[in-house]
């Protein structure tokens, strides 16, 4: 097997596709939107976690003391839409994550072309990403959001 196609299957089951928010009153929505893309590997697996970090050439590595992992993430715009995107749409992800990863390039797109500025295209940002990582912990509700925005009227 190439090293690619290990790289998707490895994401499937250990990676994550996840758009966060944050409250930013200085943005003329409030809302930042926060795209990125993470593998985490206990620090057994350090050599594995460089690997894929030099196969993409992007994102950053860094350790956690908490759980004695290496995680390497991918935040920029740039990066997402021209390294991390493309692999997965020519290795594409065979489970459930697949769904998450088709919202996600879907979203990064439309951020790549400033939409997110656009009351409209944030809307559709913030519902299309609570249907990614349903299990997941979020810091504020998809209506608290959508509130925010409706304030901001932008």
């Amino acid at each position: 097997m190439d090293f690619a196609s290990f790289v998707t299957g490895f994401v499937d089951g250990e990676g994550c596709f996840l758009i966060s928010f944050n409250k930013r009153s200085k943005l003329k929505s409030g809302i930042e939107v926060r795209p990125s893309f993470s593998i985490s590997q206990h620090k057994r697996n350090k050599k594995l976690v460089e690997k894929i970090h030099g196969f993409f050439r992007c994102g950053a590595m860094r350790f956690s003391r908490r759980d004695e992992n290496y995680k390497f993430e991918v935040r920029s715009i740039h990066d997402l839409c021209t390294r991390i995107i493309p692999h997965f749409k020519q290795f594409p992800l065979q489970g459930k994550k697949q769904n998450d990863f088709q919202i996600f390039a879907e979203i990064c797109d439309l951020i790549y072309q400033s939409k997110h500025l656009n009351s409209k295209h944030l809307r559709h940002i913030i519902t299309e990403s609570y249907r990614m990582n349903e299990s997941g912990t979020r810091r504020y509700k998809q209506a608290e959001l959508l509130r925010i925005l409706d304030e901001m009227k932008i």
